[in-house]
């Protein structure tokens, strides 16, 4: 017996039922119910085989296979024995959640006296993801034979071993492009199996109709339109139906062949339709080449209903503050979460209102929005370690750019010194915070990051450079105000007597050059008659001729001068002090009572 690859067939001794002999199986056997008595499996039920004079028992069929296309399920058998006019029948049973208690066997309708070694059931298997028994056995008139050994199948899991049948098209020529709708494998089945239809993908290969033409491959949905083909061109395509969550694909459809048509362009149609994002922020762009007055509603649809309804064509909706703008762009941000995939489309009206809908752009908001730079900021800890403080791109308050993207961070330093040959470090982090340690004393540190995220193959750019200068080394410093310390100590040792000396050589000097009394009058005066003498001329005066008249006069003079410098000389010792007045005074006195005496 031969079952389908990877399911099991449980094999047991022919006409044993299982779980042996029980009371009601004897007692149905006591009863004696003609023909079907018992089942052939019974394996000592004496009506199981009556044969005929001159005939041999009939044999079990064996190898029993089961085939599969869509839900057309065939069931074949082989029989060896030689008997004529023999008939097939079958019976089925199934678990019911598979649980172990089956259900009571039952004719397998299709599949009872067929002359044939084979019978479909496609239509008579309605749970198809419960497992099944089946069994054949031989029959000639009364005669039966026992019952063929258990195919055990689940015709689901048979199915998906199966390869699927091909999807059916329909196509249609329409301004320059080709429109296509495409229709499950089991669409022309009465009772469907593969009953996931929204689980189907559908791959597109297509190409002109030309000897040596490329072939190009692309994913459709069921109600899709082709564009950027070359106008009044054949062009050639079939459609091959995926199940991605079971890995399975089906057969290709019949190649089926359009000529396309020229493509009217109107100019009120919006152009160049693209998105741009940033940060989980969207806005749409497109380019305006209407000469007159125009406005635009931006129009969006969630992908879902896109992929699934064919009638989606009036489930579009208008984006909230892009509804009968001039402008030619639209921040669409609002209706937009991070789950799902969106289309979205512009449709132009001008002053007469006629109308126009741009191409559709499919919008996978993790997979279009672009990564920007994050924040950095950089500081150095008492330890002279330098902590990098990083933000999310987007800001803090972006939780979406931290969550589901599960971001990482790249962080380069190095330093900056005019060596264009430092070489860059780099770390890789997912924390928000790093650091950097082993940093050269007072030099200057630079640092950029960036953001990147391994599950959607994405990086941002660099962020803008921030530096900072590490503090000097601690025993330098120590050493540098020892050196200092010392340095003015030995100064001020050095300096303080040589003060010292040059203070006390100033004293010297200025008390005898300058000393801060003043000698009386009398005295100054008197060192001046003593070493001026009355008969020498001074320069200023005019030398004459003059003669001696009496010598002896001189002589008395010279006296009376030497005894009023004695005079003077011994008041001044005795008096003590003089003010200035009487000096003069008295000076005046003895000048003129010197000069009476000459005369």
């Amino acid at each position: 017996m031969r079952s389908h690859p990877g399911f099991p067939v449980t094999a047991r001794a022919p006409g044993v039922p299982r779980g042996g002999w029980t009371a009601e199986r004897r007692l149905a056997w006591g009863a004696g119910l003609g023909r079907r008595c018992c089942p052939a499996s019974w394996s000592r039920c004496p009506c199981a085989a009556q044969v005929g004079p001159g005939q041999t028992p009939l044999k079990s069929p064996q190898d029993i296979e089961v085939y599969v296309e869509n839900t057309h399920f065939v069931l074949r058998w082989n029989y060896t024995g030689n008997d004529t006019d023999v008939t097939f029948s079958a019976e089925y049973r199934w678990s019911e959640d598979f649980e172990m208690s089956k259900t009571n066997w039952e004719e397998l309708p299709g599949c009872q006296n067929v002359t044939r070694r084979e019978c479909g059931f496609s239509l008579d298997v309605t749970n198809y993801y419960d497992p099944h028994d089946v069994r054949v056995r031989a029959e000639r008139r009364e005669e039966v034979s026992p019952w063929s050994s258990t195919f055990e199948m689940t015709p689901y899991y048979i199915v998906l071993a199966i390869p699927i049948g091909p999807p059916g098209i329909k196509l249609q020529s329409v301004n320059g492009a080709i429109k296509i709708k495409v229709s499950p494998p089991e669409v022309n089945q009465v009772q469907r199996m593969l009953l996931m239809q929204i689980n189907f993908r559908y791959n597109l290969v297509i190409w002109q109709n030309l000897s040596n033409a490329e072939l190009k491959s692309r994913s459709i949905f069921p109600d899709d339109t082709i564009d950027d083909l070359a106008p009044d061109t054949t062009y050639c395509l079939k459609v091959q139906a995926t199940l991605p969550l079971h890995s399975l694909e089906s057969l290709f459809s019949p190649v089926r062949c359009v000529k396309t048509t020229h493509k009217v362009k109107d100019p009120l149609c919006a152009t160049n339709v693209r998105v741009l994002a940033l940060n989980m922020k969207f806005y749409l762009h497109w380019n305006n080449q209407y000469k007159q007055d125009v406005s635009y509603n931006v129009q969006y649809l969630l992908g879902y209903i896109r992929e699934l309804d064919s009638g989606y064509s009036t489930k579009w909706l208008n984006v909230p503050g892009c509804e009968n703008i001039t402008d030619t762009q639209c921040n669409f941000s609002s209706i937009i979460t991070p789950s799902g995939f969106y289309y979205l489309r512009v449709q132009a009206k001008s002053e007469f209102n006629k109308s126009c809908s741009s191409n559709e752009v499919k919008i996978d908001p993790l997979k279009t929005n672009d990564i920007g730079p994050p924040g950095v900021k950089v500081d150095i800890s008492g330890d002279g370690l330098l902590h990098i403080q990083i933000s999310p791109p987007g800001g803090s308050e972006c939780e979406v750019m931290r969550d589901q993207y599960d971001l990482s961070y790249r962080i380069l330093y190095w330093k900056n010194s005019s060596n264009n040959e430092e070489e860059i470090k780099m770390k890789e982090t997912k924390q928000t915070i790093g650091t950097v340690s082993d940093l050269t004393p007072s030099t200057t540190y630079c640092v950029k990051v960036q953001a990147f995220s391994k599950a959607y193959n994405k990086n941002s750019s660099y962020s803008e450079e921030e530096c900072i200068k590490t503090p000097g080394d601690k025993i330098s410093s120590l050493i540098i105000l020892a050196t200092f310390a010392s340095a003015l100590v030995a100064v001020c040792l050095v300096a303080t007597p040589l003060v010292f000396v040059l203070y006390q050589a100033y004293n010297k000097i200025k008390y005898v050059f300058f000393p801060s009394c003043q000698p009386p009058l009398n005295i100054e005066d008197f060192g001046r008659q003593l070493f001026v003498s009355p008969y020498l001329s001074t320069p200023e005066e005019p030398i004459a001729n003059c003669s001696v008249i009496e010598p002896v006069i001189t002589e008395v003079v010279n006296q009376i001068g030497f005894d009023d410098y004695k005079h003077s000389k011994q008041s001044s010792r005795d008096s003590g002090n003089y003010s200035n007045e009487d000096d003069a005074s008295g000076s005046k006195a003895s000048e003129e009572t010197l000069e009476r005496e000459i005369l």
